[in-house]
Parts: structure tokens; sequence; C-alpha cells
């Protein structure tokens, strides 16, 4: 069972979210907040695995709240749902310790994905999201077939096709479906590669793809 707190300063729509996403058995609201405040305060008498927040407009105030929440409350997996798409505030918020950013653009089958890849201790990006943080790697790096790397030869012809497939756009349930294999399959590839190849983040797989020429970015 996933545990998920839901942080949504207005109380209706968090409730409304709650609903939209316990649809699989495997998914439980354990918690709905206005205020990270609010739950640090919360004593949970199961652990919490998820904490989804929703955030309408930026705000230093959020940034801190997010930062404090992550000092505090290490083991929960931060998941951050905007209604904007500022590239300052979300490279902020991931600094501060969110492990997974979605769009306002989002759909339930993204909402529940992004939280099955959290628990299992991977990270998760909105396609749109990656394409902004992708923007501000590419303003500032000159990109050239020079830069290839000799650690693509670690990788298996699999693992070529997991981090060609991600870095295109795929989601994991779409690349287990293309490659015949299960969702965790592809999780356990992804953290491999990133193993291999010594990257922290999966946004860090798409700058490798686009630094070895495995995709191209107009």
């Amino acid at each position: 069972m996933i545990n998920v707190a839901l942080v949504n300063e207005y109380g209706v729509l968090g409730h409304a979210l709650g609903t939209l996403i316990t649809v699989p058995e495997e998914i439980q609201i354990i918690g709905n907040f206005e205020t990270c405040e609010q739950l640090l305060r919360f004593v949970s008498p199961e652990p919490i695995h998820v904490v989804l927040i929703t955030i309408y407009s930026p705000s230093d105030k959020k940034i801190e709240s997010i930062r404090h929440y992550y000092q505090n409350m290490s083991k929960p997996k931060l998941l951050v749902l905007s209604m904007f798409n500022d590239e300052s505030f979300i490279l902020k918020t991931i600094k501060a310790g969110a492990k997974g950013h979605l769009a306002y653009d989002t759909d339930r089958s993204e909402i529940i994905e992004a939280i099955y890849t959290l628990r299992n201790g991977h990270e998760f990006y909105a396609r749109s999201i990656t394409d902004i943080l992708l923007h501000s790697y590419l303003s500032d790096q000159n990109v050239t077939s020079s830069e290839k790397e000799n650690k693509m030869k670690l990788l298996s012809p699999r693992e070529m096709e997991v981090l060609t497939l991600f870095a295109e756009g795929y989601s994991n349930r779409q690349m287990a479906e293309k490659l015949f294999i299960s969702v965790r399959t592809v999780e356990t590839h992804k953290n491999n590669i990133m193993k291999k190849i010594e990257l922290k983040t999966t946004v860090d797989l798409v700058k490798f793809a686009i630094k070895n020429n495995i995709i191209q970015v107009e």
C-alpha cells in the first residue's frame, strides 16, 4: 500500500484530487492538509510514502515550506503539482528537495505513475517540465559530437533502448508496453543505467542522451 499525504491550500480541491488518485487499491490518502506546517504537526499512524503538494502561485514562502518539510521529514518523497511552468521556480523546488514535478496539464494516469515512481525510489518529471529543465541546460552548454562519453559502452543493448525511449519522452508504462516488459523492469533498467554512468537524476539521463547524440534536440 502506498500512503499519500496531500497538501492543497484549497481543501475541497484537495479532497477531489484524493478521490481521483485513490482508484487503484494500492494508493490510500492518509491525510489532507492546507499547508506543509499542518502536515509537519500531523502524527501519522502509518508511514507516509509520498507527499503531493499543489502550488497555485510561485513564492519564496512555498519554496521554504518545501525545504523545511524535506529537512524535517526525510523519508517521504515530495511530488509537486504546479499550476504554472516557471523555469526558475521549478529549479528552486527541485533544489529544495522535491523528487518529482508535474505540470498543470497533467492527467490522472500521470499523477498515479509519478506516485508509483517516487515510491519505488526514483524521480519523476512530466515531459513539459523536463523540456523546461533541458532548455535551461542547453542555454549554458555547447553540446557537440566531441563530447561523447565512453560511459555509453557500459550500457547493454536493452539499457540503450530504455535510455533512448525515456529521453524521447516515453513514460515507464509506455516503455514497458513497447519493450514487452514490466514497469518494474523498466525502473530497474533506469536505476542500473544511472548507477553505471554515475548520474543522480532522471533529468541527467536526458542530458546524457543529448550529449551523446542518442536523441536530437532542435
